[in-house]
């Protein structure tokens, strides 16, 4: 999938992935949605977002979660010993 909306630039922001140059990271604007805000909240917050923005950062993050091998998960049990 290409992300038109999404840009890294090593020179901006340690090559963050951001919104379109905006210097609004789009970890920002997922942590966000988490929050519960509503589209409507996170625009009037970022006036220069749109909503496209915000949908393709949540794809973005899905779509870099999906790519990366992702470390095991830690279990608290005992091994049976035999």
């Amino acid at each position: 999938m290409k992300f038109t909306r999404i840009t890294v630039d090593p020179k901006q922001m340690g090559g963050v992935p951001c919104i379109r140059g905006l210097r609004i990271p789009v970890a920002t604007i997922v942590a966000m949605v988490a929050d519960g805000m509503s589209e409507e909240e996170i625009l009037k917050a970022y006036p220069d977002l749109e909503p496209e923005d915000i949908r393709e950062a949540l794809l973005y993050a899905a779509e870099t979660v999906r790519e990366r091998q992702l470390p095991l998960v830690t279990v608290d049990y005992e091994v049976p010993r035999r």
